[in-house]
Protein backbone atom coordinates (compact mmCIF):
# COMPACT_ATOMS: atom_id res chain seq x y z
CA UNK A 1 0.00 0.00 0.00
CA UNK A 2 2.85 2.37 0.80
CA UNK A 3 4.38 1.71 -2.63
CA UNK A 4 1.04 2.38 -4.27
CA UNK A 5 0.73 5.73 -2.50
CA UNK A 6 4.32 6.57 -3.37
CA UNK A 7 3.63 5.76 -7.01
CA UNK A 8 0.65 8.11 -7.08
CA UNK A 9 2.72 10.92 -5.60
CA UNK A 10 5.62 10.31 -8.02
CA UNK A 11 3.33 10.15 -11.05
CA UNK A 12 1.62 13.41 -10.16
CA UNK A 13 4.96 15.09 -9.49
CA UNK A 14 6.40 13.97 -12.85
CA UNK A 15 3.31 15.03 -14.78
CA UNK A 16 3.31 18.43 -13.09
CA UNK A 17 7.00 18.90 -13.82
CA UNK A 18 6.36 18.26 -17.52
CA UNK A 19 3.12 20.18 -17.93
CA UNK A 20 4.30 23.25 -16.01
CA UNK A 21 7.12 23.79 -18.48
CA UNK A 22 4.71 23.20 -21.37
CA UNK A 23 2.09 25.65 -20.02
CA UNK A 24 4.80 28.23 -19.29
CA UNK A 25 6.11 28.14 -22.85
CA UNK A 26 2.62 28.31 -24.43
CA UNK A 27 1.55 31.21 -22.18
CA UNK A 28 4.69 33.12 -23.06
CA UNK A 29 4.13 32.66 -26.79
CA UNK A 30 0.45 33.67 -26.55
CA UNK A 31 1.23 36.71 -24.40
CA UNK A 32 -0.78 35.51 -21.39
CA UNK A 33 1.54 37.31 -19.03
CA UNK A 34 1.29 39.20 -15.77
CA UNK A 35 2.90 42.60 -16.21
CA UNK A 36 4.14 44.56 -13.16
CA UNK A 37 1.98 47.66 -13.62
CA UNK A 38 0.48 47.80 -10.10
CA UNK A 39 2.29 49.15 -7.05
CA UNK A 40 1.82 45.90 -5.10
CA UNK A 41 3.48 43.79 -7.81
CA UNK A 42 6.94 42.59 -6.80
CA UNK A 43 8.14 41.06 -10.08
CA UNK A 44 9.98 43.26 -12.59
CA UNK A 45 9.43 41.45 -15.89
CA UNK A 46 6.24 39.97 -17.42
CA UNK A 47 5.69 36.32 -16.45
CA UNK A 48 2.96 33.77 -17.30
CA UNK A 49 0.45 33.23 -14.50
CA UNK A 50 -1.42 30.09 -15.59
CA UNK A 51 0.55 27.68 -13.42
CA UNK A 52 -2.72 26.40 -12.00
CA UNK A 53 -3.51 24.84 -15.39
CA UNK A 54 -0.50 22.52 -15.12
CA UNK A 55 -1.42 21.58 -11.54
CA UNK A 56 -5.02 20.75 -12.43
CA UNK A 57 -4.09 18.74 -15.54
CA UNK A 58 -1.53 16.71 -13.57
CA UNK A 59 -3.98 16.20 -10.72
CA UNK A 60 -6.80 15.04 -13.00
CA UNK A 61 -4.59 12.68 -15.01
CA UNK A 62 -3.32 11.08 -11.81
CA UNK A 63 -6.86 10.57 -10.53
CA UNK A 64 -7.81 9.10 -13.90
CA UNK A 65 -5.01 6.56 -13.60
CA UNK A 66 -6.20 5.69 -10.11
CA UNK A 67 -9.75 5.28 -11.42
CA UNK A 68 -8.54 3.00 -14.22
CA UNK A 69 -7.18 0.56 -11.67
CA UNK A 70 -10.61 0.29 -10.08
CA UNK A 71 -10.56 -3.43 -10.77
CA UNK A 72 -7.59 -3.67 -8.38
CA UNK A 73 -9.43 -2.11 -5.47
CA UNK A 74 -9.44 -5.35 -3.53
CA UNK A 75 -5.66 -5.62 -3.84
CA UNK A 76 -5.04 -2.00 -3.06
CA UNK A 77 -7.79 -1.85 -0.41
CA UNK A 78 -9.12 1.32 -1.97
CA UNK A 79 -12.42 3.06 -1.53
CA UNK A 80 -12.84 5.11 -4.68
CA UNK A 81 -16.53 5.98 -5.14
CA UNK A 82 -16.91 7.98 -8.33
CA UNK A 83 -19.92 9.86 -6.96
CA UNK A 84 -17.82 11.28 -4.11
CA UNK A 85 -15.02 12.15 -6.53
CA UNK A 86 -17.34 14.08 -8.84
CA UNK A 87 -19.02 15.79 -5.88
CA UNK A 88 -15.67 17.43 -5.17
CA UNK A 89 -14.24 17.74 -8.69
CA UNK A 90 -17.17 19.28 -10.56
CA UNK A 91 -17.52 22.39 -8.36
CA UNK A 92 -13.73 22.47 -8.07
CA UNK A 93 -13.42 22.67 -11.86
CA UNK A 94 -15.96 25.49 -11.90
CA UNK A 95 -13.77 27.44 -9.47
CA UNK A 96 -10.73 26.58 -11.60
CA UNK A 97 -12.46 27.91 -14.74
CA UNK A 98 -13.24 31.11 -12.84
CA UNK A 99 -9.56 31.44 -11.95
CA UNK A 100 -8.43 30.89 -15.55
CA UNK A 101 -10.79 33.58 -16.79
CA UNK A 102 -9.60 35.92 -14.06
CA UNK A 103 -5.96 35.30 -15.02
CA UNK A 104 -6.66 36.19 -18.64
CA UNK A 105 -9.46 38.76 -18.54
CA UNK A 106 -9.96 39.78 -14.93
CA UNK A 107 -13.03 39.29 -12.71
CA UNK A 108 -14.50 41.47 -9.96
CA UNK A 109 -14.55 40.27 -6.35
CA UNK A 110 -18.34 39.89 -6.18
CA UNK A 111 -18.38 37.64 -9.23
CA UNK A 112 -15.65 35.52 -7.67
CA UNK A 113 -17.54 35.17 -4.41
CA UNK A 114 -20.76 34.37 -6.26
CA UNK A 115 -19.23 31.50 -8.23
CA UNK A 116 -17.42 30.18 -5.16
CA UNK A 117 -20.62 30.31 -3.12
CA UNK A 118 -22.42 28.28 -5.80
CA UNK A 119 -19.58 25.74 -5.76
CA UNK A 120 -19.81 25.54 -1.96
CA UNK A 121 -23.58 25.00 -2.25
CA UNK A 122 -22.88 22.11 -4.62
CA UNK A 123 -20.60 20.56 -1.98
CA UNK A 124 -23.38 20.99 0.58
CA UNK A 125 -25.87 19.30 -1.73
CA UNK A 126 -23.42 16.42 -2.16
CA UNK A 127 -23.25 15.83 1.59
CA UNK A 128 -20.03 17.74 2.38
CA UNK A 129 -21.17 20.15 5.05
CA UNK A 130 -20.49 21.49 8.54
CA UNK A 131 -22.98 19.71 10.78
CA UNK A 132 -21.83 20.94 14.18
CA UNK A 133 -19.21 22.91 16.10
CA UNK A 134 -18.70 20.86 19.26
CA UNK A 135 -16.12 23.25 20.70
CA UNK A 136 -18.79 25.97 20.95
CA UNK A 137 -22.16 24.18 20.83
CA UNK A 138 -21.46 20.68 22.13
CA UNK A 139 -22.72 17.77 20.05
CA UNK A 140 -25.83 19.57 18.81
CA UNK A 141 -26.35 19.30 15.04
CA UNK A 142 -27.27 22.38 13.06
CA UNK A 143 -30.38 22.59 10.91
CA UNK A 144 -29.76 22.98 7.20
CA UNK A 145 -30.40 26.74 7.19
CA UNK A 146 -27.51 27.15 9.68
CA UNK A 147 -25.27 24.47 8.20
CA UNK A 148 -25.45 25.88 4.66
CA UNK A 149 -24.09 29.39 5.43
CA UNK A 150 -21.41 27.91 7.69
CA UNK A 151 -20.30 25.58 4.91
CA UNK A 152 -20.25 28.42 2.38
CA UNK A 153 -18.30 30.63 4.79
CA UNK A 154 -15.72 27.88 5.37
CA UNK A 155 -15.21 27.29 1.63
CA UNK A 156 -15.01 31.00 0.82
CA UNK A 157 -12.56 31.65 3.65
CA UNK A 158 -10.11 28.86 2.79
CA UNK A 159 -10.37 29.33 -0.99
CA UNK A 160 -9.58 33.03 -0.85
CA UNK A 161 -7.06 32.66 1.97
CA UNK A 162 -4.68 30.76 -0.30
CA UNK A 163 -5.33 33.30 -3.05
CA UNK A 164 -4.49 36.14 -0.67
CA UNK A 165 -1.03 34.84 0.27
CA UNK A 166 -0.02 34.36 -3.36
CA UNK A 167 2.25 37.39 -3.34
CA UNK A 168 5.78 35.96 -3.38
CA UNK A 169 7.38 33.35 -5.62
CA UNK A 170 6.47 29.91 -4.26
CA UNK A 171 4.69 31.16 -1.14
CA UNK A 172 1.10 30.05 -1.78
CA UNK A 173 2.14 26.75 -3.36
CA UNK A 174 4.63 25.95 -0.59
CA UNK A 175 2.16 26.78 2.19
CA UNK A 176 -0.50 24.68 0.44
CA UNK A 177 1.94 21.77 0.26
CA UNK A 178 2.34 21.71 4.05
CA UNK A 179 -1.43 21.91 4.56
CA UNK A 180 -2.02 19.16 1.99
CA UNK A 181 0.33 16.79 3.77
CA UNK A 182 -1.50 17.41 7.06
CA UNK A 183 -4.82 16.54 5.43
CA UNK A 184 -3.17 13.40 4.03
CA UNK A 185 -1.92 12.28 7.46
CA UNK A 186 -5.33 12.90 9.03
CA UNK A 187 -6.96 10.90 6.21
CA UNK A 188 -4.61 8.00 6.91
CA UNK A 189 -5.44 8.06 10.60
CA UNK A 190 -9.18 8.15 9.92
CA UNK A 191 -8.88 5.50 7.14
CA UNK A 192 -10.29 7.75 4.42
CA UNK A 193 -8.57 6.34 1.35
CA UNK A 194 -10.31 8.70 -1.10
CA UNK A 195 -9.01 11.79 0.71
CA UNK A 196 -5.57 10.16 0.99
CA UNK A 197 -5.39 9.56 -2.76
CA UNK A 198 -6.59 13.02 -3.71
CA UNK A 199 -4.24 14.80 -1.30
CA UNK A 200 -1.27 12.77 -2.54
CA UNK A 201 -2.11 13.61 -6.15
CA UNK A 202 -2.47 17.29 -5.22
CA UNK A 203 0.78 17.32 -3.21
CA UNK A 204 2.74 15.82 -6.10
CA UNK A 205 1.28 18.34 -8.56
CA UNK A 206 2.17 21.24 -6.26
CA UNK A 207 5.72 20.02 -5.67
CA UNK A 208 6.37 19.56 -9.40
CA UNK A 209 5.09 23.07 -10.04
CA UNK A 210 7.32 24.52 -7.30
CA UNK A 211 10.38 23.63 -9.38
CA UNK A 212 9.43 26.52 -11.68
CA UNK A 213 7.67 28.75 -9.14
CA UNK A 214 10.31 29.08 -6.41
CA UNK A 215 12.31 32.29 -6.46
CA UNK A 216 13.27 33.35 -9.07
CA UNK A 217 10.01 32.13 -10.58
CA UNK A 218 9.45 31.60 -14.29
CA UNK A 219 5.69 31.06 -13.93
CA UNK A 220 3.10 32.16 -11.39
CA UNK A 221 0.42 30.08 -9.71
CA UNK A 222 -2.28 32.55 -10.71
CA UNK A 223 -5.86 32.61 -9.51
CA UNK A 224 -6.47 29.42 -11.48
CA UNK A 225 -4.09 27.60 -9.16
CA UNK A 226 -4.60 29.35 -5.83
CA UNK A 227 -8.41 29.26 -6.00
CA UNK A 228 -8.49 25.62 -7.09
CA UNK A 229 -6.03 24.52 -4.40
CA UNK A 230 -7.85 26.45 -1.69
CA UNK A 231 -11.26 25.12 -2.75
CA UNK A 232 -10.01 21.54 -3.02
CA UNK A 233 -8.41 21.64 0.43
CA UNK A 234 -11.56 23.09 1.99
CA UNK A 235 -13.62 20.33 0.37
CA UNK A 236 -11.19 17.55 1.35
CA UNK A 237 -11.20 18.82 4.93
CA UNK A 238 -15.00 18.52 4.95
CA UNK A 239 -14.81 15.06 3.42
CA UNK A 240 -12.18 13.88 5.90
CA UNK A 241 -14.20 15.25 8.82
CA UNK A 242 -16.95 12.72 8.11
CA UNK A 243 -14.78 9.87 9.43
CA UNK A 244 -12.89 11.77 12.10
CA UNK A 245 -13.34 12.42 15.78
CA UNK A 246 -14.58 15.81 16.93
CA UNK A 247 -11.21 17.45 17.61
CA UNK A 248 -9.70 16.14 14.36
CA UNK A 249 -12.68 17.25 12.32
CA UNK A 250 -12.79 20.79 13.73
CA UNK A 251 -9.40 21.85 15.06
CA UNK A 252 -6.85 20.23 12.77
CA UNK A 253 -8.04 21.80 9.47
CA UNK A 254 -8.15 25.25 11.06
CA UNK A 255 -4.65 24.96 12.55
CA UNK A 256 -3.10 23.33 9.47
CA UNK A 257 -4.35 26.21 7.27
CA UNK A 258 -2.92 28.61 9.84
CA UNK A 259 -0.83 30.94 7.65
CA UNK A 260 -3.49 31.71 5.01
CA UNK A 261 -6.18 32.03 7.70
CA UNK A 262 -3.93 34.39 9.69
CA UNK A 263 -3.18 36.48 6.61
CA UNK A 264 -6.86 36.74 5.74
CA UNK A 265 -7.87 37.66 9.29
CA UNK A 266 -5.17 40.32 9.56
CA UNK A 267 -6.06 41.82 6.17
CA UNK A 268 -9.78 42.05 6.92
CA UNK A 269 -9.14 43.46 10.40
CA UNK A 270 -6.55 45.99 9.20
CA UNK A 271 -8.77 47.34 6.45
CA UNK A 272 -11.79 47.50 8.74
CA UNK A 273 -9.86 49.44 11.40
CA UNK A 274 -8.40 51.89 8.87
CA UNK A 275 -11.78 52.46 7.20
CA UNK A 276 -10.74 51.03 3.83
CA UNK A 277 -12.84 48.63 1.71
CA UNK A 278 -12.15 45.01 2.61
CA UNK A 279 -11.42 44.10 -1.02
CA UNK A 280 -8.84 46.87 -1.51
CA UNK A 281 -5.39 45.57 -2.43
CA UNK A 282 -2.37 46.96 -0.58
CA UNK A 283 1.29 46.33 0.20
CA UNK A 284 0.82 45.50 3.87
CA UNK A 285 0.49 41.73 3.77
CA UNK A 286 2.74 39.62 5.95
CA UNK A 287 5.21 39.00 3.12
CA UNK A 288 5.33 42.71 2.30
CA UNK A 289 6.09 43.50 5.94
CA UNK A 290 8.95 40.98 5.94
CA UNK A 291 10.43 42.62 2.86
CA UNK A 292 10.14 46.03 4.55
CA UNK A 293 12.15 44.64 7.48
CA UNK A 294 15.05 44.14 5.08
CA UNK A 295 14.66 40.46 4.22
CA UNK A 296 15.27 39.28 0.69
CA UNK A 297 12.54 37.71 -1.39
CA UNK A 298 13.84 34.21 -0.79
CA UNK A 299 14.45 34.77 2.93
CA UNK A 300 10.87 35.96 3.42
CA UNK A 301 9.51 32.87 1.65
CA UNK A 302 11.67 30.51 3.71
CA UNK A 303 10.54 32.15 6.96
CA UNK A 304 6.90 31.76 5.93
CA UNK A 305 7.59 28.15 4.97
CA UNK A 306 8.85 27.64 8.51
CA UNK A 307 5.68 29.26 9.87
CA UNK A 308 3.53 26.96 7.71
CA UNK A 309 5.54 23.95 8.85
CA UNK A 310 5.04 24.98 12.48
CA UNK A 311 1.28 25.28 11.97
CA UNK A 312 1.28 21.85 10.31
CA UNK A 313 3.30 20.26 13.12
CA UNK A 314 1.11 21.74 15.84
CA UNK A 315 -2.02 20.55 14.06
CA UNK A 316 -0.66 16.99 14.04
CA UNK A 317 -0.18 17.16 17.80
CA UNK A 318 -3.96 17.29 18.01
CA UNK A 319 -4.00 13.66 16.90
CA UNK A 320 -2.81 12.77 20.41
CA UNK A 321 -5.71 11.70 22.63
CA UNK A 322 -4.81 13.82 25.69
CA UNK A 323 -7.45 16.34 26.72
CA UNK A 324 -4.99 19.16 27.39
CA UNK A 325 -3.39 19.00 23.93
CA UNK A 326 -5.83 21.43 22.34
CA UNK A 327 -5.30 24.00 25.10
CA UNK A 328 -1.50 23.69 24.84
CA UNK A 329 -1.55 24.06 21.04
CA UNK A 330 -3.82 27.11 21.26
CA UNK A 331 -1.58 28.74 23.86
CA UNK A 332 1.53 28.20 21.72
CA UNK A 333 -0.22 29.47 18.61
CA UNK A 334 -1.64 32.49 20.41
CA UNK A 335 1.74 33.47 21.83
CA UNK A 336 3.45 32.95 18.48
CA UNK A 337 0.89 34.96 16.53
CA UNK A 338 0.99 37.79 19.09
CA UNK A 339 4.78 37.97 18.96
CA UNK A 340 4.84 37.82 15.17
CA UNK A 341 2.24 40.53 14.69
CA UNK A 342 4.11 42.78 17.12
CA UNK A 343 7.29 42.36 15.10
CA UNK A 344 5.53 43.29 11.84
CA UNK A 345 4.68 46.76 13.20
CA UNK A 346 1.20 47.15 11.77
CA UNK A 347 0.02 50.72 12.33
CA UNK A 348 -3.59 49.61 12.83
CA UNK A 349 -2.74 47.29 15.71
CA UNK A 350 -0.48 49.93 17.21
CA UNK A 351 -3.53 52.20 17.29
CA UNK A 352 -5.53 49.45 19.03
CA UNK A 353 -2.81 49.18 21.67
CA UNK A 354 -2.89 52.94 22.14
CA UNK A 355 -6.66 52.92 22.59
CA UNK A 356 -6.41 50.01 25.04
CA UNK A 357 -3.72 51.81 27.01
CA UNK A 358 -5.81 54.96 27.03
CA UNK A 359 -8.76 52.94 28.32
CA UNK A 360 -6.63 51.66 31.19
CA UNK A 361 -5.54 55.22 31.95
CA UNK A 362 -9.06 56.60 31.62
CA UNK A 363 -9.38 57.38 35.34
CA UNK A 364 -6.32 59.66 35.23
CA UNK A 365 -7.69 61.31 32.09
CA UNK A 366 -10.92 62.01 33.94
CA UNK A 367 -8.95 63.56 36.80
CA UNK A 368 -6.91 65.78 34.47
CA UNK A 369 -9.94 66.85 32.45
CA UNK A 370 -11.88 67.69 35.60
CA UNK A 371 -8.95 69.81 36.84
CA UNK A 372 -9.12 71.94 33.68
CA UNK A 373 -12.92 72.17 33.82
CA UNK A 374 -12.76 73.17 37.49
CA UNK A 375 -10.08 75.79 36.73
CA UNK A 376 -12.27 77.21 33.94
CA UNK A 377 -15.15 77.67 36.35
CA UNK A 378 -12.98 79.19 39.10
CA UNK A 379 -11.33 81.62 36.64
CA UNK A 380 -14.75 82.98 35.80
CA UNK A 381 -15.14 84.27 39.39
CA UNK A 382 -11.48 85.05 40.22
CA UNK A 383 -11.08 88.64 41.51
CA UNK A 384 -7.39 88.88 42.45
CA UNK A 385 -4.02 88.00 40.95
CA UNK A 386 -3.19 85.84 43.95
CA UNK A 387 -6.37 83.82 43.46
CA UNK A 388 -5.72 83.51 39.72
CA UNK A 389 -2.21 82.14 40.34
CA UNK A 390 -3.50 79.54 42.81
CA UNK A 391 -6.15 78.38 40.31
CA UNK A 392 -3.58 77.90 37.53
CA UNK A 393 -1.11 76.06 39.76
CA UNK A 394 -3.83 73.75 41.08
CA UNK A 395 -4.98 72.95 37.53
CA UNK A 396 -1.55 71.84 36.32
CA UNK A 397 0.24 70.52 39.42
CA UNK A 398 -1.24 67.05 38.89
CA UNK A 399 -1.77 67.37 35.16
CA UNK A 400 0.13 66.16 32.13
CA UNK A 401 2.24 69.24 31.23
CA UNK A 402 5.69 70.00 32.66
CA UNK A 403 5.57 73.81 32.43
CA UNK A 404 3.65 76.73 31.08
CA UNK A 405 4.47 80.34 30.22
CA UNK A 406 2.02 83.23 30.39
CA UNK A 407 2.87 86.34 28.31
CA UNK A 408 0.70 89.43 28.82
CA UNK A 409 0.16 92.42 26.55
CA UNK A 410 0.50 95.09 29.28
CA UNK A 411 3.24 97.22 30.88
CA UNK A 412 5.14 95.73 33.86
CA UNK A 413 3.59 98.17 36.36
CA UNK A 414 0.27 96.38 35.94
CA UNK A 415 1.69 93.25 37.65
CA UNK A 416 1.14 92.29 41.23
CA UNK A 417 1.88 89.03 43.00
CA UNK A 418 0.61 85.82 41.31
CA UNK A 419 0.78 82.96 43.80
CA UNK A 420 3.08 80.15 42.63
CA UNK A 421 4.18 81.87 39.40
CA UNK A 422 7.58 83.40 38.61
CA UNK A 423 7.60 86.90 37.13
CA UNK A 424 10.17 88.27 34.67
CA UNK A 425 10.25 91.34 32.45
CA UNK A 426 13.42 91.34 30.26
CA UNK A 427 14.32 94.50 28.35
CA UNK A 428 12.27 94.94 25.20
CA UNK A 429 10.08 91.89 25.88
CA UNK A 430 6.60 91.34 27.19
CA UNK A 431 6.22 90.60 30.92
CA UNK A 432 6.05 86.86 31.53
CA UNK A 433 4.72 84.55 34.24
CA UNK A 434 6.23 81.06 34.37
CA UNK A 435 5.36 77.83 36.14
CA UNK A 436 7.26 74.55 36.30
CA UNK A 437 5.96 71.30 37.75
CA UNK A 438 7.68 70.26 40.95
CA UNK A 439 10.17 67.43 40.32
CA UNK A 440 10.14 67.91 36.54
CA UNK A 441 13.43 67.92 34.61
CA UNK A 442 12.06 70.61 32.33
CA UNK A 443 14.24 73.65 31.66
CA UNK A 444 13.31 76.54 29.41
CA UNK A 445 16.19 75.99 27.02
CA UNK A 446 15.68 72.22 26.89
CA UNK A 447 15.26 71.03 23.31
CA UNK A 448 13.61 67.74 24.27
CA UNK A 449 10.16 69.29 24.74
CA UNK A 450 7.22 70.21 22.56
CA UNK A 451 4.89 73.16 23.10
CA UNK A 452 1.32 74.21 22.54
CA UNK A 453 0.56 77.94 22.26
CA UNK A 454 -2.93 79.41 22.61
CA UNK A 455 -4.02 83.03 22.25
CA UNK A 456 -5.85 84.66 25.17
CA UNK A 457 -8.81 86.55 23.72
CA UNK A 458 -11.28 87.95 26.25
CA UNK A 459 -15.05 88.08 25.81
CA UNK A 460 -14.66 91.79 25.01
CA UNK A 461 -12.38 90.84 22.06
CA UNK A 462 -9.39 92.29 23.91
CA UNK A 463 -6.22 90.37 23.10
CA UNK A 464 -4.62 89.85 26.54
CA UNK A 465 -1.60 87.80 25.52
CA UNK A 466 -0.75 84.10 25.05
CA UNK A 467 -0.18 80.96 27.06
CA UNK A 468 2.34 78.30 26.02
CA UNK A 469 2.34 74.78 27.48
CA UNK A 470 5.51 72.66 27.47
CA UNK A 471 5.86 68.92 27.71
CA UNK A 472 8.92 66.70 27.58
CA UNK A 473 9.29 64.16 24.81
CA UNK A 474 8.74 60.94 26.73
CA UNK A 475 7.03 57.61 26.20
CA UNK A 476 4.01 58.59 28.29
CA UNK A 477 0.78 59.51 26.54
CA UNK A 478 -0.92 62.87 26.84
CA UNK A 479 -3.57 62.11 29.45
CA UNK A 480 -5.79 65.08 28.72
CA UNK A 481 -8.49 66.12 26.28
CA UNK A 482 -6.67 68.92 24.47
CA UNK A 483 -9.97 70.49 23.39
CA UNK A 484 -10.49 71.67 26.97
CA UNK A 485 -7.43 73.92 26.61
CA UNK A 486 -8.48 75.39 23.28
CA UNK A 487 -12.16 76.19 23.87
CA UNK A 488 -13.52 77.61 27.14
CA UNK A 489 -10.29 77.79 29.14
CA UNK A 490 -8.50 80.57 27.13
CA UNK A 491 -11.51 82.91 27.27
CA UNK A 492 -12.03 82.34 30.99
CA UNK A 493 -8.33 83.04 31.66
CA UNK A 494 -8.32 86.17 29.48
CA UNK A 495 -11.40 87.51 31.25
CA UNK A 496 -9.81 86.82 34.62
CA UNK A 497 -6.64 88.65 33.59
CA UNK A 498 -8.68 91.58 32.39
CA UNK A 499 -10.39 91.77 35.77
CA UNK A 500 -7.20 91.41 37.83
CA UNK A 501 -3.72 92.08 36.50
CA UNK A 502 -4.82 94.63 33.95
CA UNK A 503 -6.92 96.57 36.46
CA UNK A 504 -4.66 96.75 39.58
CA UNK A 505 -1.96 99.35 38.78
CA UNK A 506 -2.05 100.83 42.30
CA UNK A 507 -1.32 97.49 43.96
CA UNK A 508 1.27 96.80 41.32
CA UNK A 509 3.00 100.11 41.98
CA UNK A 510 3.26 99.24 45.67
CA UNK A 511 4.79 95.85 44.77
CA UNK A 512 7.21 97.42 42.31
CA UNK A 513 8.35 99.88 44.93
CA UNK A 514 9.49 96.94 47.05
CA UNK A 515 11.22 95.13 44.17
CA UNK A 516 14.36 96.76 42.66
CA UNK A 517 14.32 94.39 39.71
CA UNK A 518 10.87 95.57 38.72
CA UNK A 519 11.93 99.24 39.17
CA UNK A 520 14.79 98.69 36.70
CA UNK A 521 12.51 96.95 34.28
CA UNK A 522 9.94 99.76 34.49
CA UNK A 523 12.58 102.48 34.07
CA UNK A 524 13.92 100.83 30.95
Amino acid sequence: MALFYLGIFAASLLLSFIFTKYVRDISTRRGWLSRPFLERHLHRSPLPRLGGVAIVISFLLTLTVVGMIGGMQRWARLEYPLAAVFTILLPGLAVFALGVYDDIRGVGPYTKFGVQALAATALFAGGLRILDLPVFFGGRHFPWFASLPLTILWVLAITNAFNLIDGLDGLAAGSALFSTMVVFVVALVSHSSLVSLMTLALAGAILGFLRYNFNPATIFLGDSGSLFIGFLLSALALKGAQKSTTIIAVAIPVVSFGLPILETSLSVLRRFISGRPVFTADREHIHHKLLQLGLSHRQAVIILYAVSALFALLSLFLLLPTGSTLALVLVILGAGVWFGVQRLNYLEFGEIRRVAQRTIEQRQIFINNLAIRRATQELQVARSCDQLGRVLCAAFDTNTFDAFELRLHCPPQNFIHFSGLQFSAPLGEEPTLRWRKSGSFFAQNLTGAWSLKIALLASSNLHCGSMTFYRLYTGRDLQLDINLLTTGFPTALADALQRTALQEPEAAAELIGQNPALIAAQAS
